[in-house]
């Protein structure tokens, strides 16, 4: 088992803004499906991928979750399993989904990546299990105060912002993600304690 963790685009924060659509991590089976070609290219059943969220003036960037790599799937075949992951424009005029087709396979028309990237894109669709995300204010909270120390401290190497300590990503090794999960689960448990 291995893992990954790599930083969402600038201006993605799912806490502070709402608009975070790949991964999606918080429904039952977590999906990551058009970025991070590179990650899911080399992940196996069983490995883990952690996202951090976006830069974002003025907000400490957080380890928003994870998912457990359950398949790699083509994103037509996607399309046809998670009709509520494709792309669509929400209630708040915010691109929402990760699944960048059509029903014909064609790129989607709200997928605004290059063109010339997108059958490198469609290939490995993360069908994921076992998603842990930090989701209440609380949560969120203790994860902005404690992920740049906790990445540093599991990294080995120190900075003043989460690029500094893991550039645009890191692969975790197995003591690594089990690490990172155990940390995720304590802040959970952490954040439900002072809510009692």
């Amino acid at each position: 088992m291995k893992g990954y963790i790599y930083i969402s685009g600038t201006g993605t924060d799912p806490h502070a803004r709402g608009n975070m659509n790949d991964p999606i991590l918080f429904r039952k089976t977590p999906t990551l499906g058009a970025c991070m070609t590179n990650i899911r290219r080399v992940v196996l059943p069983g490995d883990f991928i952690f996202v951090v969220s976006g830069k974002v003036p003025a907000v400490q960037q957080y380890v928003v979750g994870g998912l457990q790599v359950d398949e790699r799937i083509d994103a037509l075949a996607a399309y046809r399993r998670f009709p509520e992951d494709r792309l669509q424009t929400g209630a708040n005029g915010l691109v929402e989904g990760n699944i960048i087709v059509d029903a014909k396979g064609n790129q989607h028309p709200l997928d605004t990546h290059k063109p010339d990237t997108f059958e490198d894109r469609i290939k490995n669709f993360i069908v994921g299990k076992n998603p842990v995300a930090l989701e209440s204010d609380r949560e969120v909270a203790m994860g902005r105060d404690q992920t740049l120390p906790k990445l540093s401290e599991m990294l080995g190497k120190r900075g003043n912002r989460v690029f500094d300590v893991m550039g645009r990503a890191a692969k975790l090794n197995e003591s690594q993600v089990k690490d990172m999960l155990s940390w995720l689960q304590g802040i959970k448990a952490s954040a439900a304690l002072t809510r009692s």
